[in-house]
């Protein structure tokens, strides 16, 4: 399959030069490659890949000078809206500053991959796993600021970048689809699953309804997302699921990812919850809004699909963990009152 082509150094150091090279006037030439698969998902007539490539040009001068230079590449979803969300966000001028975005170089309809300049740093999630509680509080107030000032951008002549990313009822993969194998699967478990994803589809219907307006948002705000370059500088990664929508999603979803990562690691609950705290009080504060009951009740929305979400990946991937998600599922029937 042509997709191998990405992990052969051979043939990227010669597609660079072609792609790459004229995009950069500093340097003359790409002395090497090293190539580190990331994700690497290959199977017989489909893919989902991430490859990161460590790229070494040199100057005129014969200076060398790395990059780190990715692809996010996918047989069968979408990257060209990768390529379109950032391209849009570098035209706003959002990478100036410390929270900045990766760089679109270009998007590879042979590969259906969107090449970009990555962001090198450790990510918000390995500072949690580290028990670094200082700089876990400090990177959550300058991601809470990242989120704000990507909710504050004026949407005009943004696309949705992932239309079915914006509704709980269609985003990738479906809840028809995942509904139908927790039903074929875990048949105990369809019910519940069902009935808490009623309540909170027929809630986001309502609550859109009310909303004068959409924003963009980031669709996938979690810990791993995060990434932290310097001391007061962080960026955001994996725009797949960028699109327009109610900016509480992204609240929502992160407050339960940081919850569920955090509580893996951290066994003080009051710490866990602090962290959250933090987040949403540095975001209101960023955003210069007022958390209102109806803000509340949006952000409590998404943060129960998210859960939801997380409990239906411990269903139905490849190595699920039914008693888990179990847990999950029961904490969200108590908390909803289903």
């Amino acid at each position: 399959m042509h997709i191998q082509q990405l992990y052969d150094e051979q043939f990227i150091v010669k597609y660079f030069k072609q792609r790459v090279l004229s995009l950069y006037p500093d340097f003359n030439n790409i002395k090497k490659v090293k190539i580190n698969g990331i994700k690497n998902n290959i199977w017989e007539n489909s893919y989902h890949v991430v490859v990161e490539y460590d790229v070494y040009f040199t100057t005129a001068d014969q200076k060398i000078k790395r990059l780190p230079l990715f692809c996010s590449a996918h047989s069968h979803e979408p990257r060209r809206n990768i390529y379109a969300a950032l391209c849009f966000l570098w035209d706003k001028s959002f990478a100036r500053g410390n929270l900045t975005i990766p760089h679109p170089l270009f998007y590879s309809q042979r590969f259906r991959g969107v090449f970009y300049r990555g962001l090198k740093g450790k990510n918000l999630f390995h500072f949690i796993k580290a028990q670094d509680i200082d700089e876990v509080r400090h990177l959550l107030r300058l991601a809470a600021r990242w989120f704000a000032k990507l909710h504050q951008l004026p949407t005009a002549g943004a696309k949705n970048f992932n239309r079915k990313n914006s509704l709980i009822a269609t985003t990738i993969p479906g809840s028809q689809h995942w509904l139908k194998k927790i039903q074929d699967r875990y048949p105990a478990s369809y019910a519940d699953t069902y009935n808490i994803f009623a309540r909170l589809n027929q809630a986001e219907k309502t609550q859109l309804a009310s909303l004068c307006r959409r924003y963009l948002i980031h669709g996938d705000a979690h810990p791993e997302n995060v990434i932290r370059i310097s001391k007061n500088k962080i960026g955001l990664i994996d725009f797949t699921d960028m699109c327009l929508a109610d900016f509480a999603r992204d609240l929502g979803t992160f407050l339960q990812q940081l919850e569920y990562m955090a509580g893996k690691f951290i066994a003080a609950q009051n710490i866990i919850n602090e962290f959250k705290q933090i987040f949403l009080n540095e975001y209101i504060k960023a955003a210069k809004i007022k958390l209102t009951a109806d803000l509340q009740q949006r952000i409590a929305t998404y943060y129960y699909w998210t859960a939801l979400r997380t409990a239906v990946y411990l269903l139905v991937s490849q190595h699920p963990e039914p008693e888990q998600a179990t847990i999950l599922i029961n904490k969200i029937k108590t908390e909803l009152s289903v």
